[in-house]
C-alpha cells in the first residue's frame, strides 16, 4: 500500500513510532527514522533492514527547527521527495502525571503542551514546504482520548492532545487545497507503551491497584472489553498514509474501541 512512498517518522524509537515504522516498511515505504536519542532509533532501523526493508536512522530533536529542516533537506536530496511525515514524539509523564492541578506548577503544566504542539508544528510545517512542490503528501500525528475526556491527574497532557487535534484541522484547512492531507490517530490505551505504564504508576501508590486490575478497568470501558494493540494502531496508520485514504483529511480517526463516542 505504500510502495515507492518516502516516509519520515519522528519519535521512531518509541512504542507507536516503532510499530508504525515496521508496518510502513512491510508495505513498501522507504523510511527515514528519527529521535532525540540515536540508539533506539537505530535499533528499529536495523530490525527493518534485517527483514529486507529500507530504513535510515538519524538523531533529530523535533523541537530544534534547524535540525528538522536540515534532516528533511537531506531526505529530499537522497530520496527526491517527502511523501509522509508521521509525528510520534512523546515525553515521559513522570513530571506531571499523578499530580492534582491545584498542586501543579506552571512549568509542569505547560511542559507537555509546549513539547507536543511545538514538535508537531515544526515537523508538519517543514514537511509541508517540501510537499507543496509535488502537490502531494500526508502529514500525520497520534493523540489520545485525553483530548476529548476529562481524565484526572493528567496535568497538561489533555490540553496538549486537544491542541494537536486542533492543529491537525487547521493544517488541513490550509494545506488540503494544495494536495496535502493532514490526519491523526486517537488510539485507546495500549499496554505495550511506556505511556500507559507511567499512568498506572502515577496512580498505583494511592489506589493500591495492580497492573492487571488497572488494565481490566480500562478495558471494561470499551465495547470490545479489551485494550488496543500497537499492531492495530500501525495497521490503521498504513491505510491513512496510503492513497486509499485519499478522501480523508482534517480529521482524527477514533481508535478508542467504543470508549469514546464521536
Amino acid at each position: 500500500m505504500l510502495k515507492n512512498k518516502v516516509a519520515v517518522i519522528y519519535g521512531a524509537g518509541g512504542g507507536i513510532g516503532s510499530a508504525v515504522a515496521h508496518a510502513f516498511a512491510r508495505e513498501g515505504a522507504t523510511l527515514f527514522l528519527t529521535g532525540r536519542r540515536r540508539a533506539p532509533v537505530e535499533a528499529v532501523a536495523n530490525e527493518i533492514g534485517s527483514t529486507g526493508g529500507s530504513a535510515e536512522a538519524a538523531e533529530v530533536d523535533a523541537l530544534d527547527e534547524q535540525a528538522v529542516d536540515k534532516h528533511l533537506q537531506s531526505v529530499a536530496d537522497k530520496a527526491g521527495r517527502v511523501d509522509i511525515s508521521f509525528n510520534a514524539v512523546g515525553i515521559p509523564g513522570t513530571k506531571f502525571l499523578g499530580v492534582p492541578l491545584i498542586d501543579l506548577d506552571v512549568e509542569q503544566f505547560s511542559l507537555p503542551i509546549t513539547i507536543y504542539t511545538t514538535s508537531y508544528f515544526l515537523t508538519a510545517r517543514m514537511a509541508a514546504r517540501r510537499m507543496v512542490a509535488n502537490r502531494s503528501g500526508v502529514i500525520m500525528t497520534a493523540t489520545t482520548q485525553h483530548s476529548r475526556m476529562g481524565i484526572p491527574l493528567s496535568g497538561g497532557y489533555g490540553p496538549a492532545m486537544a491542541a494537536e487535534e486542533a492543529l491537525t484541522r487547521v493544517l488541513s484547512a490550509e494545506l488540503a487545497p494544495q494536495g496535502i492531507r493532514v490526519v491523526g490517530l486517537r488510539p485507546q490505551a495500549i499496554p505495550e507503551t511506556s505511556t500507559l505504564k507511567e499512568a498506572f504508576e502515577a496512580r498505583a501508590s494511592t489506589s493500591g491497584m495492580t497492573w492487571e486490575q488497572f488494565q481490566e478497568i480500562l478495558a471494561s470501558k470499551t465495547h470490545t472489553r479489551r485494550l488496543m494493540t500497537l499492531a492495530e494502531v500501525a495497521n490503521v496508520a498504513v491505510f491513512m498514509a496510503s492513497d486509499k485514504a485519499s478522501g480523508m483529511t482534517g480529521t482524527i480517526v477514533n481508535l478508542t474501541m467504543g470508549s469514546l463516542d464521536d
